[in-house]
């Protein structure tokens, strides 16, 4: 059996990344499966433990990190964040493709780990949107807010080390463009 092939799907907070991933996954016929990261941060009110994050104490993370549990890791914010080798490995061996929703840093770790891995970038039309999305969330002080202006700057820089770029400014040709991305790369 051919092994499933790996996405990785990066883009600044409020490029709409979790959107645009859940819509791919709603009406997708191929098998693919969304890798649940693990994380130190709290929960968001609307998140659940297992489907958004798999949020973990610190000392669990570190044990987990120490042992080679993870693919790729970071810490972000203050928090740690991962990518389970269980999430994905077992999937692509089973055929089955992966999508990893991971930062710029993270997206780094994997390809030098999966040098097959096929990679997305995901922006906003403008930076007034960014702001306006993280601001709508209601999720985050000021302070916070600030910080992750300041990571997108960052990240934006760093696209061109991506396979693709998707403009996330109409959602529907977004989805359109990924999902064209993804079976593109199926058939290979």
């Amino acid at each position: 059996m051919a092994k499933g092939p790996l996405f990785i799907v990066s883009g600044p907070a409020g490029s709409g990344k979790s959107t645009l991933i859940d819509l791919l996954l709603r009406d997708q016929a191929l098998p693919l499966h969304l890798s649940v990261s693990a994380t130190t941060r709290s929960p968001r009110p609307y998140e659940v433990d297992g489907r958004h994050y798999h949020f973990w104490t610190k000392e669990r993370f570190l044990v987990e990190r120490d042992a080679g549990a993870f693919l790729e890791w970071a810490e972000v914010h203050g928090h740690y964040y991962g990518t389970l080798r269980v999430e994905v490995d077992s999937h692509r061996n089973a055929g089955v493709g992966v999508i990893l929703d991971i930062d710029v840093q993270g997206a780094e770790q994997v390809r030098q780990k999966c040098p097959d891995c096929v990679t997305v970038f995901l922006r906003a039309p403008s930076w007034e949107v960014y702001e306006e999305r993280l601001r709508k969330r209601h999720t985050e002080d000021e302070a916070a807010i600030a910080r992750r202006l300041a990571t997108a700057r960052a990240e934006l820089a760093r696209s061109g080390e991506y396979h693709y770029q998707i403009m996330n400014d109409n959602l529907g040709e977004a989805v359109r463009q990924l999902n064209a991305i993804v079976q593109c790369h199926f058939s290979r």
